[in-house]
């Protein structure tokens, strides 16, 4: 790694970022399981008799990258295909203020607002995907 690697997530060099920092290494793998759970009275089925409805599932508490994926790409084609980092995030929040989660506006345990980081993921998912280019740091252009 030399002093010119730029950090994939926020566009800043790695020397200078908070992302820069090795991945912990992951925990070892669970031990596979070696028979079926047991059953009980409370989770035994009787012949003939309907299963229990599943629970609800649990609402998101903020926006997940990919629910920014299409504001991004609509922003950037109404640019002209580029804008700065600043910009981008500036005209996301315009556009969905009034959409945001009730936890968008939580900060992340780096400082960084929860949609913020989503914003920039969404922009990485884009990248992987070929619809994003990274050009220059600081720069969201659309391939």
């Amino acid at each position: 790694m030399n002093g010119d690697d730029y950090c994939e997530l926020c566009d800043l060099r790695l020397s200078e970022c908070h992302h820069g920092r090795p991945a912990p290494t992951p925990p070892p793998p669970a031990p596979a399981a070696v028979r079926a759970p047991r059953q009980t009275a409370a989770t035994r089925r009787v012949p003939g008799t309907k299963a229990a409805p599943a629970a609800p599932a649990a609402q998101r508490r903020w926006t997940s990258s990919a629910d920014l994926e299409l504001v991004v790409i609509a922003i950037l084609e109404e640019a002209g295909g580029e804008l700065s980092n600043g910009d981008v995030l500036e005209q996301i929040e315009e556009r969905l203020t009034d959409h945001f989660r009730p936890g968008d506006q939580d900060k992340t345990p780096t400082g960084e607002l929860r949609w913020q980081l989503a914003a920039r993921k969404a922009r990485q998912s884009l990248i992987g995907q070929g619809v994003m280019v990274k050009s220059s740091p600081g720069l969201w252009t659309l391939a």
